[in-house]
């Protein structure tokens, strides 16, 4: 049977638009996103009390909208952002899950941690400073994750006397960056978070600006993709088999597809034994169903009986991911101890965890200029480096840059469970990808 985009339109277009905002200390990042959702009528009355009474407090006379956002007892008195501060809200044409990220080097995992399931984000960037180390950090960090879209808010135009060629010159320094690493789109808009100008109404001060405000587009920048495009992908997570008279013969296998499309009738493969077979029947809230998709959660039945437990993997007979136990990829490091060379750990892959040990960390990444530090032996808080890893039985693992879910893992402190780096299967940067690679379409290469 062939599948058409068009039959899945109802399903892939989403209502939801998952985002983070980063930026350097004092780009006003809380600001920006305190005035986003006081603009777009997304604060309780309580809510607005409470910071208008803290304002006072503090001996100002408006309220200071960046408290909404930044609620832990040390941020509020230092007036930065330390941990991600998740906020949800929503507006007529679409709901939004936004991630507050920190904007220090020290806290680089949180927006790693952040940005990680987000599709888009928002850089900000001061028009008086421009474009420093810290701002190429965070566009490096938005490419290694993939995120496909980019806005550079370039704030406090206000303070610069919203002067165009301030905002052009800024803008053009971050694409040119930014497209360079693989950034597929990048959208630049010149606001002012304190006065309101260009975040939810257009601004009265900038009419040499023709674009969107930065509510506009995130309510209109597309995050739908063509679920038949992907890499079908299933992860196990139990097996059912009831042994009940009702049901004495039943064995499903349960969990939710991490991507594609899988119908009965089709040929697969469970990994990582190889094994092939064909899919009889699919459960999904109770009743059988001849399609399914991500991120539904079902049962699968499959005409053979082989042996599959879980933390194994069902994909197409044609379609699957290679089987390795040499896994090569970019680590984020976000344990307070040091990863080194040597280091016994365990490496979770969706729904399955194994043993394995650190063959080696080839380098570590510096962010602001993007050189590599040959062999530093072992990586620290906060580094982003090169690993290879060596796990004691195989795993099926997608490039990261093919999928987000199933290219990416943990690492973690066999001893006491710490999750010790966070990594991303494959090459680092889009652009290294395709350096080796057929150019393909754009929208194509992204997997949610």
């Amino acid at each position: 049977m062939t599948t058409t985009t068009e039959q899945f339109a109802d399903v892939s277009a989403t209502t939801l638009l998952r985002f983070a905002t980063a930026g350097s200390v004092d780009d006003g990042k809380s600001t920006l996103v305190g005035r986003l959702l006081h603009d777009s009528k997304s604060i309780l009355t309580d809510q607005l009390e409470a910071v208008e009474q803290a304002s006072l407090n503090r001996g100002q006379e408006a309220p200071d909208l960046a408290l909404l956002t930044d609620g832990l007892r040390a941020e509020r008195e230092q007036g930065i952002t330390i941990d991600v501060a998740y906020r949800y809200f929503a507006t007529t044409r679409r709901r939004f899950i936004l991630a507050d990220t920190p904007g220090h080097v020290q806290y680089t995992r949180n927006m790693v941690t952040g940005a990680s399931t987000a599709e888009l984000a928002v850089v900000l960037v001061d028009a008086r400073n421009g474009v420093v180390e810290q701002t190429r950090r965070h566009a490096a960090v938005a490419a290694l994750l993939r995120v496909p879209h980019v806005v550079l808010a370039v704030n406090k135009m206000d303070l610069v006397d919203y002067a165009e060629p301030v905002f052009a010159a800024i803008a053009e320094e971050f694409t040119a960056y930014a497209a360079s690493l693989g950034v597929p789109e990048i959208t630049a808009i010149p606001i002012s978070a304190l006065a309101g100008d260009n975040v939810v109404e257009p601004s009265a001060h900038m009419d040499w600006y023709g674009g969107p405000t930065v509510l506009e587009h995130l309510e209109t920048v597309p995050v739908s993709h063509d679920l038949t495009a992907c890499h079908a992908r299933f992860p196990v997570q139990y097996v059912i088999r009831p042994q009940s008279a009702e049901h004495p013969d039943y064995r499903g296998y349960a969990g939710q597809i991490a991507a594609g499309v899988f119908r009965v009738g089709e040929a697969v493969s469970v990994l990582p034994s190889g094994r092939t077979t064909t899919i009889t029947g699919i459960d999904a809230l109770g009743e059988s169903v001849d399609i399914a998709w991500a991120p539904q959660s079902v049962t699968i039945r499959l005409a053979d009986d082989i042996d599959i437990s879980r933390g194994d993997l069902i994909a197409p007979a044609d379609d699957s991911p290679a089987v390795t136990q040499d896994v090569e990829a970019t680590v984020c490091h976000v344990a307070d101890q040091p990863l080194s060379v040597g280091q016994r750990v365990l490496i979770k892959h969706t729904t399955r965890t194994v043993k394995a040990i650190v063959k080696d960390i080839p380098s570590r990444l510096t962010l602001d200029d993007l050189s590599q530090h040959p062999a530093p032996g072992q990586l620290v808080a906060n580094d982003i480096g090169r690993v290879v890893v060596r796990t004691a039985e195989p795993l099926a693992l997608d490039a990261y840059a093919d999928s987000r879910r199933t290219g990416s893992f943990l690492l973690i402190d066999p001893a006491d469970g710490t999750t010790l780096s966070a990594g991303m299967a494959g090459a680092s940067f889009a652009a290294v990808a395709e350096a080796a690679a057929p150019a393909a379409d754009d929208d194509a290469e992204w997997d949610f």
